[in-house]
């Protein structure tokens, strides 16, 4: 497996969204490893888009991380509940990131079944196996990856994405979910996922 380099994100987030399936998410705790596979992306293009949260060129502390250099992570908190692990893509002060929304867990079952349900994997039931990783905020506890990891460079050594050999499969697009408030930006097709892969968190 190779780390995936800066110039990797140096590109427009529709096209990272499509190349990030098939990669794989690491994230190491405690000198563990933990990891899953990406099927399932949004991309977020820029300050005419309505769905964005810097949207218009809106600059607040939160965002701000999004007009840094590409490759960094941008994590925030929703509905008072779940985190969610975005990408910065793109070019230096041009605003674009990438959400993962689902992955497929790969290595670190164990500490994944602890973080999301608090029991053994052995345990889980057939639907918990699934609900892993389906889904941005799942996998965000399942991975631990939370509000201090906003910021991280991905080029660094405790959450980072990797290249692997990974079998053939087949990419689709659809709307992205739950942005019906962004008007004709909802309509665009810009969620890609992996065609019949059980941990993606929206069939169609």
């Amino acid at each position: 497996m190779t780390k995936l380099t800066r110039d990797f994100y140096t590109r427009d987030a529709l096209s990272v969204a499509r190349d990030l399936l098939g990669k794989r998410l690491v994230r190491i705790v405690d000198g563990r490893e933990i990891s899953a596979m990406i099927v399932e992306t949004e991309a977020y293009m820029g300050i005419d888009d309505k769905a964005a949260h810097f949207y218009a060129g809106r600059r607040t502390p939160r965002v701000e991380i999004i007009y840094g250099k590409p490759g960094f992570s941008y994590v925030f908190f929703i509905y008072g509940m779940h985190h969610c692990f975005n990408i910065v893509t793109g070019p230096e002060g041009i605003p674009q990131a990438v959400l993962i929304r689902a992955a497929e867990p790969v290595s670190g079952l164990e500490r994944m079944a602890q973080n999301r349900f608090g029991k053994a994997y052995a345990r889980l039931e057939k639907k918990q196996l699934i609900q892993l990783t389906n889904g941005p905020g799942k996998l965000c506890a399942a991975l631990a990856i939370h509000r201090d990891c906003n910021g991280m460079d991905l080029c660094g050594d405790e959450l980072f994405l990797t290249d692997h050999d990974a079998e053939a499969f087949e990419v689709l697009s659809s709307r992205r979910i739950g942005i019906d408030y962004a008007e004709e930006a909802r309509e665009f097709p810009w969620r890609m996922y992996i065609k019949d892969n059980r941990y993606v968190s929206v069939k169609g």
